[in-house]
């Protein structure tokens, strides 16, 4: 199961924009630039994100778009939705006549994939495009020798790769966003 490059460019064109500041109205081709990503393929997926409604287009020679709701609140499963994603782990579908293994029976492994498609989505349902911007993700700690993980760690990526997201943000602004790791207790 992987997410397509439809659903991670759409992310990265709308945390592109939030990256230029709240209000602030951005061209195609300024993203289709930052992120290296095809002006007409950010044509194609701005169709679909403005009729969703997440962002607003303005006309005119400073023309481009603007985020129609705060960083702080639009999440990433919205974005997603908008472009038709489809995050999917199971092989069959509802409608179908027949069931994951081909016959009239669910395959063993049939809920595991219901439960992972759920928590993906409550996973991009949690995480802001501010979040991505400033690069407050939740990071589980690897689990330890013999498969458990004794206590769980929740970091947040703080390193240069959010920089293409912001040109605009200096060293020593990017220093203040990063915050500490926390160790839960056993």
């Amino acid at each position: 199961m992987k997410l397509t490059a439809k659903g991670r460019y759409a992310v990265m064109a709308i945390a592109d924009m939030a990256a230029q500041g709240e209000g602030e109205v951005v061209s195609l081709s300024d993203i289709s630039m930052r992120q290296g990503i095809s002006l007409s393929y950010l044509e194609q997926l701005f169709a679909k994100i403005r009729k969703a409604g997440l962002v607003k287009s303005q006309r005119g020679a400073k023309g481009g778009y603007v985020l129609s709701e705060p960083a702080q609140t639009l999440t990433l499963d919205h974005i997603i939705q908008a472009v038709n994603e489809d995050i999917k782990a199971h092989g069959c579908t509802p409608e179908a006549k027949r069931a994951c293994t081909g016959l009239a029976d669910r395959c063993l492994t049939h809920n595991l994939w219901g439960a992972l498609e759920k928590h993906i989505g409550s996973f991009l349902a949690s995480i802001t495009v501010l979040d991505v911007v400033e690069g407050r993700l939740p990071i589980p700690e690897a689990p330890s020798v013999g498969g458990s993980v004794a206590g769980s760690v929740v970091g947040h990526v703080t390193d240069s790769a959010f920089a293409a997201f912001a040109p605009q943000t200096s060293a020593s602004q990017m220093s203040g966003l990063e915050t500490p790791v926390l160790e839960a207790t056993e």
